[in-house]
């Protein structure tokens, strides 16, 4: 478990957390626990309902177990444990590495509806009590003042990385478009289809429900996108087709670049971290965004707790040496499997996968 306020006697600090996403949430929760008083601003007129699953790596649930917020997880997720890589025509590639990864951790990846995280984070962060979600607020410089610490968890377009970090560090687009739904059925086949420039995935979600995803550079209207996938194995077709369009959320894929040189910053008005896609923002093709918003807000709250409020120049040391290599590995590798994917000539490419052990 966390770090709880009764671990560190009656020290208290105080922070802003800009963001009420994943990652500003959780950072809340593990404060919450250590015994700061917390202020969250989230420009958002109300909490975020939308998006598809979240892919919950082991190392992220052991995060979420020292969160407290295991159970939660675990009374909605379902354990994503049989995946392929196939070509369009349906022949299978390679499995992707599921196996490995609950023999290695002793425990299987799980997949949770977005919705059903957030609704957990919320529940936590209320069930702590203390805590103000000040929905409708846009960050500025002067909301900062009187804290001892300021959490950047605004996203790509951090608000709080514009203001306090130097550098050209900025969102970069890729050239594609991303598309994610929910299908009203099962389809038993899970995975990534992988084409010419383009490719599907699903997975299961909960009982009843598929999630999929897709990237066509091309493709601008439901119609483009099913066209554009109308002749790939079955069940592909049919989850476009009997999905409703007005339900398919879309969006330009983007990655923060260069990388930042520190996710942490102790000079100028105050001391300030960032979390999650404000610090390293990546394209989603590694499944990993949640993971490492998570593992960046344990390690976080976890430092400052340990070292308290006249700590945070230490703290936030150890939470730089502890997570920014690590994520923007996780970044990088992400966007070189994006270019790996989304290649025009696949022949190579599909030999390649072909290689991999099963």
């Amino acid at each position: 478990m966390g770090v709880s306020a009764g671990d560190r006697g009656a020290e208290k600090g105080s922070a802003l957390v800009v963001g009420a996403g994943v990652g500003g949430l959780a950072t809340a929760i593990g404060l919450r626990r250590a015994g700061w008083e917390v202020a969250v601003l989230e420009r958002r007129a109300e909490p975020e309902r939308y998006g598809t699953a979240f892919g919950i790596h082991p190392t992220a649930q052991t995060a979420l177990d020292r969160l407290g917020l295991g159970d939660a997880l675990r009374a909605r997720a379902v354990p994503y444990r049989d995946a392929q890589i196939r070509r369009p025509d349906g022949r299978v590639l390679a499995a992707l590495p599921l196996e490995r990864i609950e023999r290695k951790e002793g425990r299987p990846e799980l997949l949770i509806s977005r919705p059903y995280l957030m609704d957990a984070l919320h529940a936590e962060l209320i069930r702590l009590g203390g805590t103000e979600i000040a929905y409708g607020r846009a960050y500025e410089a002067s909301a900062a003042r009187g804290a001892d610490l300021l959490v950047g968890a605004d996203g790509i377009n951090s608000a709080v990385r514009a203001a306090r970090f130097e550098g050209g560090s900025r969102p970069r687009e890729l050239g594609s478009t991303a598309w994610i739904g929910t299908a009203g059925f099962e389809t038993g086949v899970y995975g990534e289809t992988w084409g010419r420039g383009r490719f599907f995935g699903m997975t299961p979600v909960e009982p009843g429900r598929t999630n999929w995803y897709a990237t066509v550079p091309e493709a601008t209207t439901a119609e483009e996108l099913r066209a554009a996938f109308a002749d790939w194995h079955d069940p592909v077709p049919r989850v476009l087709a009997d999905t409703d369009p007005q339900t398919w959320i879309r969006y330009r894929m983007r990655h923060l670049h260069p990388a930042l040189p520190s996710f942490t910053r102790t000079a100028g008005p105050g001391p300030v971290a960032l979390v999650g896609d404000a610090a390293h923002a990546m394209t989603p093709n590694l499944g990993q965004g949640a993971c490492t918003a998570l593992l960046d807000a344990e390690a976080l709250t976890r430092a400052v707790a340990a070292h308290g409020p006249g700590g945070l120049p230490a703290a936030l040391r150890a939470y730089d040496g502890e997570r920014r290599r690590s994520a923007q590995r996780v970044a990088f590798g992400s966007r070189t499997l994006h270019r790996f994917i989304t290649v025009r000539r696949p022949a190579l490419r599909d030999a390649l996968v072909g290689l991999l052990p099963g």
